[in-house]
């Protein structure tokens, strides 16, 4: 009796242990990636639109093997946009969920955040939309995959001066990390080429009574003004024209993905804004497939927050098959991406982790939006 008794023991403990193999077995084949994303508040639909296209960029990388044959699993957080929730979810990620590698944040603020926490760790981030000329120089481990808001004001501000012939500008922006470094870029190259900021002005983000700032734009009397902010910008338009201000104004790639356009109605008429040369309807071949896949699957064109958020997935796992799956690796390969042919075009990483890629620029016309230039 006794025997038996040793017998089934052994037999399930060896039974215990080929199950324990077997489950660390699966393990190792799912990487683990998380993705920090404004599910929630005022921006949420940049966050969801983000999420659609992390989806859809992970069920093609599974559905055809995965990455050297382990499936991607992606953890969401939402952040809400909040630096500070940016900080929890990724601390989260790091020390709970044992990631590999971050998608987001979405915001400069947010990654700017958490900038020092990764570093620290040694974790790869990969912002899909992160735009603040700071994050240039946040470290090592800090990569994005759109242009720098350095490119966008100074491009903005050339278009102003070399195209539409303005020589005094004014400028309204929310005082954070993104609205700055459009600020910033913009008054130092619109004066580089000639022109005069006669008002600079920055807001707080949760402002909605903007009036007393309208007052001195009045008073300065700019040939345009040149706005940076988030959904906020729709109340700051129609306030604008309530108050007798009819003068042309040029805006940020905000303009659209907040679709200030639907919030400001008649106010936003004419606005120009600066637009990722990315163009779902009118793109080359590999673009129009996407989009095509894309509509298919939500109902909807993909807009640049999905397209930015696909190429950043397929492109984290280009660098874990040609690096590895250590955050050392998946950095040292991230470098190394010369040309990568995307959705939203050729990318490239240089030495800080950033992408340079064209600006375009849309406008409002009857209250659509459409085209100007696609690469400028």
């Amino acid at each position: 009796m006794k025997r038996i008794f040793s017998l089934v023991v052994i037999l399930l403990i060896i039974c215990g242990l080929i199950w324990v193999s077997c489950q660390k077995k699966v393990e190792e084949k799912v990487v683990k990636i998380g993705a920090v994303l404004v599910l929630t508040g005022p921006d949420a639909k940049a966050g969801q639109s983000a999420k659609q296209g992390i989806e859809m960029a992970v069920e093609e990388i599974n559905a055809s093997g995965g990455v050297k044959s382990r499936k991607i699993k992606v953890i969401y957080e939402d952040d809400g946009g909040e630096p500070q929730k940016s900080v929890s979810a990724v601390q989260k990620l790091i020390n709970v969920d044992k990631i590999l590698a971050i998608l987001g944040p979405m915001w400069s603020s947010c990654v700017l955040a958490v900038a020092p926490i990764v570093e620290s760790k040694g974790v790869v981030i990969l912002s899909p939309t992160a735009s603040s000329p700071k994050i240039t120089y946040a470290g090592d481990y800090i990569f994005r995959n759109t242009y720098s808001d350095a490119i966008e004001g100074a491009k903005t501000a050339e278009f102003a001066s070399k195209e539409l012939k303005y020589g005094k500008a004014g400028i309204l922006f929310i005082n954070n990390d993104y609205g700055v470094g459009l600020k910033d870029a913009f008054k130092r190259k619109f004066e580089e080429l000639g022109g005069k900021i006669v008002i600079d002005e920055g807001y707080d983000p949760k402002t909605t009574d903007f009036r007393t700032i309208l007052v001195k734009v009045k008073e300065r009397s700019p040939e345009v003004i040149y706005i940076a902010g988030y959904s906020e910008m729709g109340q700051l338009l129609r306030q604008m024209r309530e108050t007798g201000i009819k003068i042309p104004v040029l805006s940020c790639i905000m303009f659209e993905i907040s679709d200030i356009a639907k919030v400001a109605g008649k106010a936003a008429e004419g606005v120009i804004y600066a637009y990722p040369s990315y163009d779902p309807e009118k793109g080359n071949e590999i673009t129009l497939k996407f989009a095509k896949k894309f509509k298919e699957k939500y109902g909807t064109l993909p807009d640049p927050e999905a397209a930015f958020s696909y190429d950043a997935v397929k492109i984290l796992a280009l660098a874990m098959e040609k690096g590895g799956f250590t955050s050392e690796d998946i950095k040292n390969a991230l470098y190394k991406i010369k040309g990568y042919n995307g959705i939203t075009g050729k990318t490239s990483f240089d030495e800080n982790g950033d992408v340079i890629k064209p600006v375009g620029f849309k406008r409002v016309h009857n209250g659509k939006y459409e085209w100007l230039k696609l690469e400028y």
